[in-house]
């Protein structure tokens, strides 16, 4: 990373960077020669011990041997620092200046020869903080000469006297703040519609109603250190840092390695506290969802698919055993429990959607279906029965963001928007639909069809637009929660992620096993980072989203795994359905200090 300001080397060499006569900490011999308590220039005493230092700190200069004949500075060559290392030495001393440790930061300017910044930005930032505007203002003549533009001398005015002004309003001086409004920031001719703003304010019957209207702290440090850190950006770093500009960088690198860590898989947080600067970011694999930690059999045929509710508390699955099953997901233990069978699906259950709330669950099933189920999931009673006709092929749902309606269609042709009572809405003709997806503008319906495409139609207006466009056919897709990319499963040649707003394929996912049977891939984990898809192979494969090359691939099942869905709150669990009967739970590994998780196998890393 590069710091701000590097490369302006003639403000620095002139008088913004190392002071030449200082000789990068190195004391005069006259100075050698004092006492022990003589006070260096920026008023600290300097300590020497004659046998040992032991931490003790010791005068610029003397030599941590203890020997005298080593101690002469006049065998010492004055070493001049680089661009970078007055960087760094700028960015300790902001930073103990923040902590309150003002000696140490003179002391460490006094030894490196550094300026922690121009003596006219020092003053104009205590007279700021002061509240001594007629100074501040004064003193940015003075800075105008050390701006790259010099024209945002009239913004920081306008930003000095709007304080001024707020902190006269706040006082009760109505009519000195009038005189600021009308004489001082009226002439500058800047922001006009902010002056009209201001002047409200006057209006203002007390303090707090002041504070809340102008979304101002009121006077005092906070909104002078506010003030000052937009005062700041006007100047170049090299005359004033950026304000906390080393927990800046630091908060840079620390995302930047999570950002690439293979595994990272929770919340990032924004603060520094919680995690250690000693060491690099690495996330271990064993706290991946790649562990089996629980198998459901109470299918007794294949499972075709499984959901979890969107938020997170229930699975459902569908079998050909013409049942679909919602599991209770325990959040502290995260296991999983029955808790309703739902009977009578005579095709078997190929799909399912639950409604935005988590109130109903939509069962459909395989080609030869002409009726989709819509389920109350809390109480177990079938709400609706929908068939349009014997003969439809009702294949695929997704639910209108608003939870009042729903599209279906399939492969025969049908293509409808309904109802939570079945009631026919609107219907397409003529278009043979293999997946649907409602985006989030509760108009469009993207939808995959026989022509090996996903098109966009707008049930309001009637027009269709072509959005995605293979070569072979997609037997699947699901969309990202912002709605910008498709996760698509093609036949013969598996993952494909598309971006649907610049309408190009991003990336081909490796290692899957993907013919022509229908298989459920997913986003997953914390931000949607990750994708996972089932496989013709019997495995799960995960992949990191900005990786082609799985992660880690899962084992476990003996048959196809038909699909997969990760948690939406819990990024730790995910479930996959196979046509081996079961439903597998994954999770972290139980006991971090195993070597190898059981059913996994590492694979290379997203640099690779």
């Amino acid at each position: 990373m590069q710091a701000n300001g590097a490369g302006q080397d003639q403000d620095r060499d002139s008088e913004l960077s190392c002071r030449n006569g200082a000789q990068n900490g190195e004391s005069s011999s006259s100075g050698d020669a004092a006492a022990a308590g003589d006070a260096h220039s920026n008023g600290l005493l300097s300590v020497t011990n004659n046998n040992n230092n032991n931490g003790v700190p010791v005068q610029p200069g003397s030599n941590n041997s203890g020997n005298p004949a080593e101690a002469s500075p006049g065998l010492k060559k004055k070493k001049r620092l680089s661009q970078s290392e007055e960087d760094v030495i700028r960015l300790i001393g902001q930073h103990l200046h923040d902590l309150g440790l003002n000696q140490t930061v003179d002391l460490l300017m006094q030894e490196s020869g550094c300026r922690l910044e121009h003596p006219s930005a020092t003053k104009f930032r205590n007279h700021v903080m002061e509240g001594e505007w007629d100074k501040a203002e004064s003193d940015l003549n003075e800075l105008k000469a050390l701006m790259h533009s010099p024209s945002a001398i009239v913004r920081m005015k306008f930003l000095l006297l709007q304080q001024k002004y707020l902190e006269y309003l706040e006082d009760g001086k109505v009519l000195e703040a009038l005189q600021v409004l009308r004489a001082e920031l009226t002439p500058l001719k800047y922001n006009t519609e902010r002056i009209h703003i201001l002047s409200g304010y006057l209006m203002c019957s007390h303090a707090e109603d002041l504070r809340v209207k102008a979304e101002w702290e009121g006077k005092g440090t906070t909104s002078r250190t506010k003030l000052l850190d937009r005062l700041q950006t006007y100047l170049p770093p090299s005359v004033m840092l950026p304000p906390r500009r080393l927990q800046t960088l630091l908060k840079q690198a620390v995302e930047l390695q999570r950002d690439r860590c293979l595994y990272h898989n929770t919340k990032l947080d924004g603060g520094l506290d919680s995690v250690s600067l000693l060491l690099d970011h690495a996330c271990s694999r064993k706290q991946f969802p790649c562990y089996t930690q629980q198998i459901l059999t109470e299918h007794c045929n294949e499972v075709w698919f499984c959901k979890f509710s969107n938020d997170g508390t229930k699975l459902a699955t569908g079998s050909k055993d013409t049942t679909v099953i919602v599991w209770q997901v325990d959040p502290e233990t995260q296991q999983l429990k029955l808790m309703k069978t739902l009977e009578g699906h005579a095709y078997g259950v190929s799909y399912l959607a639950w409604s935005p709330d988590d109130m109903y669950l939509i069962a459909c099933g395989p080609d030869d279906c002409s009726e989709l189920w819509l389920w109350n999931v809390q109480t177990g009673e079938l709400r609706t029965k929908m068939s349009q006709s014997h003969e439809d092929s009702l294949t695929s749902v997704a639910w209108n963001p608003d939870g009042k309606r729903f599209v279906t269609g399939g492969q025969r042709g049908q293509f409808y928007q309904c109802d939570l009572d079945g009631n026919l809405l609107d219907s397409w003709e003529g278009v043979r639909v293999q997946c649907l997806w409602c985006l989030n503008d509760g108009r469009t319906v993207l939808a995959s069809d026989t022509h090996q495409r996903i098109r966009g139609y707008n049930f309001e207006d009637l027009t269709d637009r072509n959005i995605v466009q293979e070569d072979h056919p997609i037997m699947s897709f699901t969309v990202s929660k912002n709605g910008r990319l498709a996760l698509l499963n093609v036949a013969t040649q598996g993952v494909h992620l598309w971006d649907l707003q610049d309408r190009v394929l991003v990336r081909k996912y490796q290692g899957v096993t993907q013919g022509f049977y229908t298989i459920h891939s997913c986003f997953g984990g914390h931000n949607e980072d990750f994708i996972a898809s089932g496989s013709e192979d019997h495995k799960v494969y995960i992949w990191h989203r900005r990786s082609e090359l799985p992660i880690a691939e899962l084992t476990g099942h003996t048959r196809t795994v038909n699909c997969v869905s990760w948690n939406p709150v819990l990024p730790g669990l995910l479930a996959s359905a196979s046509d081996d009967g079961t439903v597998r739970i994954w999770g972290p590994a139980p006991f971090l200090d195993v070597q190898d998780a059981d059913g996994l196998t590492e694979c290379c890393s997203m640099d690779s």
